[in-house]
């Protein structure tokens, strides 16, 4: 059984979230006055030679496993000798499909693929084009690029960190097949936005929810809103498998070309190669993840429940530091995954501490942070792309030439966001409540401390 701290939901401050609007003194007290009265937060911080606010303890580890009840699973896969995809697959299939709310899912190797097969089941291929946020992984745009296909990179709304819907219009064209959401970082984009926007164009939607297993929007998990959903279940990921992948959806024939081209192209259900109908590829699931999977999936809704819980006071905790930014989330969000927990950092507020410098005095404090992605719109895989045979067969010159590309695919907001951007890891959240009040009190040591930071720093 795993015991957390403060499991329950908190309505008040998830408005806050939402809102921006500040919390009454009866939810807690101003984190200002908290920092600036606490010894903790205005004592030399550890970049100065001060002892670090985390230094005799240790985050929650990640993946969790407890060989004692989590292994049996695991070697009951073993000891049958069936280690290829089987029962134990179309078990945690099942399982997964009901968790997200969808009729069917496909456990297929990777997130990657994921994204790749959904890509091609739809048909989309050389010639169309597939908006996307430019705020995410690589594996999100390789995926439009395995299959031939465009990406038309849409600005960010940096305060949620998501696609911006309203961005949308000017880049669809008589071209345009798909819109390829990101629920980044966990937290889930405006698909009511989304939706409408595409069933106005007669666009496909195909969530990359990667990142954000069970996550809610307006009562419904991630994944099951769009036409398509597409999962990772790699080492990092809320629901860890090592690597691993599945596709969600309602529709039958789409998940059925799916299932066909994830092994061989043979029609679902089948084994035999003398009934392969189409060109496919071989990306099945071992019953080893498929195991792994039915464990770790025991305990996904709690530890999703922790994160949420956790992320909303931190967040409330940090909102009034001067320079830091926390994430909001869209009104119908009713859950964030929290695969990352991220906040924006301003040095004006932190007297000139450029954010390199704060990451640095960060971590002294014993506290993982990282600042995210870099824009991934001017990417150099991109260029590699378009410099390739196939892609110099499949489009005109002038369609791939990449600053011609970058120029119509420029995305100021998000060139902003990723030079702001702070980033801490799912597993710091599922501690206990305390455990956020530390990072807090991390974060105000080094804005009461800012002005000795930057002296300390030396110059050009």
């Amino acid at each position: 059984m795993i015991v957390y701290m403060d499991t329950q939901k908190n309505n008040g401050r998830r408005d806050f979230l939402r809102t921006g609007a500040l919390l009454g003194a009866t939810v807690m007290a101003s984190p200002l006055s908290t920092f600036s009265s606490n010894s903790s937060s205005s004592s030399k911080p550890a970049i100065l030679g001060g002892r670090s606010i985390w230094s005799d303890k240790q985050w929650p580890q990640w993946p969790r496993w407890n060989p004692e009840t989590d292994e049996r699973r695991l070697l009951e896969v073993v000891r049958s000798g069936v280690w290829s995809r089987g029962r134990t697959t179309a078990e945690f299939e099942q399982k997964w499909a009901a968790m997200v709310g969808t009729d069917r899912s496909l456990a297929v190797v990777n997130g990657t693929n994921a994204l790749a097969t959904a890509i091609n089941s739809f048909g989309i291929g050389p010639g169309d084009e597939v908006l996307v946020p430019p705020y995410t992984f690589i594996a999100t745009v390789s995926a439009i690029l395995f299959n031939g296909a465009m990406p038309v990179f849409v600005d960010v709304d940096p305060a949620t960190f998501q696609i911006d819907p309203r961005k949308m219009a000017a880049k669809i064209t008589s071209k345009t097949k798909a819109i390829l959401p990101v629920h980044i970082l966990g937290l889930p984009a405006d698909m009511d936005a989304i939706m409408a926007i595409a069933k106005q164009h007669k666009l496909l939607v195909i969530e990359d929810a990667c990142q954000a297993h069970l996550a809610e929007y307006g009562g419904r998990k991630v994944g099951s809103i769009g036409h398509a959903g597409c999962f990772s279940f790699q080492n990092s990921k809320n629901l860890p498998i090592g690597e691993g992948g599945a596709i969600t959806s309602n529709d039958q024939l789409f998940m059925d070309r799916c299932s066909s081209y994830h092994s061989y192209g043979l029609p679902a259900g089948s084994f035999n190669p003398l009934d392969t109908g189409m060109l496919g590829s071989k990306l099945r699931f071992t019953e080893y993840q498929a195991a792994i999977g039915l464990v770790m999936l025991e305990r996904l809704q709690e530890e999703t429940d922790v994160r949420h819980s956790n992320a909303t006071y931190l967040a409330a905790m940090i909102s009034e530091i001067p320079g830091i930014t926390p994430y909001q989330l869209y009104p119908k969000v009713d859950k964030g995954a929290f695969h990352l927990f991220p906040f924006r950092y301003d040095p004006s507020g932190f007297s000139g501490l450029s954010r390199d410098s704060f990451l640095t005095a960060l971590r002294a404090e014993g506290v993982p942070c990282s600042g995210g992605y870099v824009p991934l719109n001017t990417q150099p895989f991109i260029q590699a792309s378009f410099n390739s045979p196939l892609f110099q067969q499949l489009y005109p010159g002038k369609d791939v030439d990449f600053q011609s590309f970058t120029e119509k695919n420029q995305c100021p907001l998000n060139d902003k966001l990723c030079e702001e951007a702070v980033w801490l890891t799912q597993n710091m959240l599922l501690g206990p409540r305390t455990d956020m009040d530390e990072i807090a009190m991390a974060i105000g040591r080094i804005h009461h401390n800012a002005a000795d930071i930057v002296k300390s720093l030396p110059t050009n």
